[in-house]
């Protein structure tokens, strides 16, 4: 049997999604819930910023029922980002370096592991109640593939225990020609999935990697993060920016058959929409869209049209 495809969203409180997809003044406190009756599945990216707090998960359980997943982007100091010092727990900035900027330079693997610890425990509320789906490695574009990146994948695998693990690469050495074997095989190896991506297609940006269809683990995760090659290298743009993009249904269509070939080779398989501007609503030139939101639901419609098992979006 193939596994169904979840539709979700990459965080459900970007301000497009709050402006063009809640009721109007529905409060804050209740989206998640609102977001829970239209999708079962959510990508958490805020913790991408600072370590989440276990009261702050406990909230995310409580607000979502049985059944939903919810899948955590890593910390940046977990997946080798620059962060300010300042968003290291106060009690570990003593021994924390830094550069000339404030930002954490090169810390120790004792310091990284201690960051891992309290990252994972935070995490218990989900874990316990059925509700934690993987933990999002989304690599930096300058983290290229060589053997230091390959051992530091392998021991941050090993700090994540029982926990699912899923890689994003930023830089196309890692799927080009010559290593994308050996990367998706590293992979496999070590437990972790592979995070396929729909972005600009280009010849040239090497923070821009080819489309390769595969899975790596038991779960299938695709992440779609529009593609506005325009906006991608920006200098000084905004996510909001680079992911500034509504597919249209001829661009999801390409995505029927890739969709269908993952959910057979997997256990779970999981479609999130990471665009997270909005644009002019198609259907009626006087207001707008969340453009993920929307995407989402043409995903579904798409889906449901081509006999494909899916969920969310409806």
């Amino acid at each position: 049997m193939a596994a169904t495809i979840r539709i979700g969203t990459c965080s459900w409180a970007d301000e497009a999604l709050s402006k063009w997809f809640y009721p109007p003044k529905l409060p804050a406190k209740e989206r998640l819930a609102w977001y829970a009756e239209h999708f079962d599945t959510v990508e958490v990216d805020s913790t991408f910023y600072r370590l989440p707090s276990a009261s702050m998960v406990q909230g995310w359980a409580e607000r979502t029922p049985d059944g939903f997943t919810m899948h955590v982007k890593a910390f940046g100091l977990m997946t080798r980002h620059p962060v300010k010092a300042e968003v290291i727990p106060e009690d570990l900035r003593g021994e924390t370096p830094v550069d000339e900027r404030g930002r954490v330079d090169r810390p120790p693997r004792e310091l990284r592991g201690e960051v891992f610890r309290r990252f994972l425990e935070a995490l218990e509320p989900l874990r316990a109640g059925g509700k934690l789906g993987g933990i999002l490695f989304q690599l930096p574009p300058y983290v290229v593939y060589k053997d230091y990146s390959l051992d530091y994948l392998e021991w941050a695998r090993e700090q994540l225990g029982g926990d699912e693990m899923l890689v994003e690469f930023r830089h196309r050495s890692w799927l080009d020609e010559e290593n994308r074997a050996a990367s998706l095989a590293f992979l496999e190896r070590i437990g972790a999935g592979y995070v396929v991506v729909d972005a600009p297609r280009s010849d040239t940006a090497k923070n821009l990697v080819p489309t390769v269809v595969a899975t790596t683990a038991p779960t299938a995760y695709v992440r779609f993060h529009g593609r506005n090659l325009g906006t991608w290298n920006k200098r000084g743009g905004s996510a909001a920016e680079r992911f500034d993009y509504l597919y249209t249904d001829e661009e999801l269509g390409e995505w029927m058959e890739p969709l269908r070939e993952l959910a057979g080779q997997s256990d779970q398989a999981y479609a999130f929409f990471n665009n997270n501007a909005s644009s002019e609503d198609p259907d009626n030139p006087l207001r707008r869209v969340s453009q993920a939101a929307t995407n989402a639901r043409q995903l579904r419609r798409l889906l449901d049209v081509n006999r494909i098992a899916a969920s969310g979006g409806a």
